[in-house]
């Protein structure tokens, strides 16, 4: 197979998963091209249609967010350019995003899942994983029927077609469901795993991505039964404890619960590690000046959820996209203290990029930005005799002024003067129009 290091195992005889977890029933379901189907669900005159959502197409620079299967089929891809877009599919028909459709639909998907189990763990607008190993007898006994049910009710009740993918762990769940799309079912046991998942390319794992992908390369390991069966210290060496976890993963030893959400909440109701929020720019970012004002509008948004959430950051990441390449990179950084103190992270956000990057020759397409390692916001607070800290309480006190007034009469209701003199920021709400909450796994 190509193994290398000691101590490998042959990885034509994995055993699959820990006998006891194994007898749990999890389900995964994934609204396939989830924001394209919502726009044929509410246009019916586009059903059958090559359909593109992406950003404003006048503005020359917009990408593809999402694409209906009649796009994909015709060449279309997640993150082209929606000129390039137009080259593999002329016919195609591009709408602009409509975020809060698409979370009404999300909520709509979930209500149904509410039927059949409480533990329900939403993995972004689209998917969410499904534990029904104590609650199947209630719906009949049989999960496969169950599944099938569930697919078919988000179809008939909500005109979306749905990937549902079942095992007794959530990341065989989610390979099942990303690997029958569209519409599809797919069941992944102890005694199937080995033939449907094992000589799968590594890469189809959740959380391996392309660098840990060139790293197993180099090992000789490139399907998932090699990783199963490689060396474990081998592993770690190359990779760090995070390849030790996707090691399980590979074995099938995923014990990591559904966690559940109260259907009164949202998604922000679980453990969350981070904030973030970013953005694809209409339009290329070429001036640093430009750029550090985007960094702010996200950043602004960021600082407002802390806020709402009671959080404080001890770091901060800026991700980048390159208008070129299309390639995504981040930088991150640590804060000298806790803060949800707006000019406080997007002065720390703005010089990073600007440190990291230099736009001038290397344009940039998207900006994100993210609150790392956050910490209770209302901690106590030493006072000292220079009097910063009094002064950070009197910002955090201006700041939480301005959050009210945005709730009260809108985001637009108190703005920077730098979006009021750039036409192309004016018109941007990045706190109503993004979601701006994490979804993470390991959250």
């Amino acid at each position: 197979m190509g193994m290398s290091g000691q101590g490998s195992k042959d990885a034509r005889h994995i055993s699959y998963g820990d006998p006891l977890d194994t007898g749990r029933l999890i389900i995964h379901s994934d609204m396939n091209a989830f924001y394209a189907s919502v726009e044929q669900a509410e246009h019916p005159e586009l059903r059958g249609l090559p359909v593109i959502v992406g950003g404003d197409e006048e503005s020359r620079h917009g990408i593809v967010l999402t694409a209906s299967y009649e796009a994909k089929r015709r060449g279309v891809k997640t993150a082209m350019t929606l000129w390039e877009a137009r080259k593999v599919c002329p016919e195609a028909v591009v709408v602009p995003p409509h975020y809060r459709l698409y979370q009404r639909y999300s909520q709509l998907a979930r209500k149904i899942y509410y039927d059949y189990t409480d533990l329900v763990e939403p993995f972004g607008p689209d998917e969410a994983w499904l534990d029904i190993t104590h609650s199947a007898h209630l719906a009949g006994g049989d999960a496969t029927l169950i599944a099938e049910e569930i697919s078919e009710r988000i179809l008939s009740e909500l005109g979306l077609t749905v990937s549902v993918g079942l095992s007794w762990n959530k990341i065989f769940a989610k390979f099942g469901s990303d690997h029958d799309k569209p519409n599809g079912f797919m069941e992944i046991t102890p005694a199937n795993a080995g033939r449907l998942v094992g000589p799968k390319p590594v890469e189809d794992l959740l959380y391996v991505g392309p660098a840990t992908s060139r790293k197993l390369a180099r090992l000789g390991i490139r399907t998932i039964r090699e990783l199963a069966a490689s060396d474990a210290e081998l592993i770690r060496r190359t990779l760090g404890r995070m390849g030790l976890v996707v090691r399980s993963f590979a074995q099938g030893r995923d014990t990591s619960p559904v966690r559940p959400l109260v259907p009164a909440t949202v998604d922000i109701s679980r453990e969350i590690k981070s904030v973030g929020n970013g953005i694809t720019s209409p339009f290329d970012v070429d001036d640093e000046r430009l750029a550090r004002q985007i960094v702010w509008l996200m950043g602004e948004s960021v600082c407002q959820r802390l806020r709402a959430l009671g959080f404080a950051a001890t770091g901060v990441a800026v991700s980048v996209r390159d208008a070129e390449t299309l390639r995504q990179e981040s930088r991150q950084i640590r804060l000298e203290r806790p803060s949800c103190i707006t000019r406080e992270i997007c002065s720390a956000a703005a010089d990073l990029l600007c440190a990291s990057w230099d736009v001038v020759h290397m344009p940039i397409r998207a900006i994100g930005v993210r609150a790392l390692g956050l910490v209770p916001g209302d901690g106590p607070v030493q006072l000292d005799l220079a009097g910063v800290e009094a002064a950070r309480l009197k910002q955090r006190s201006l700041d939480e002024a301005i959050d009210g007034l945005r709730l009260r009469f809108g985001n637009h209701a108190v703005r920077r003067l730098s979006e009021l003199t750039d036409s192309r920021l004016s018109g941007l709400d990045p706190e109503k129009d993004n979601t701006v909450h994490p979804v993470s796994y390991f959250a």
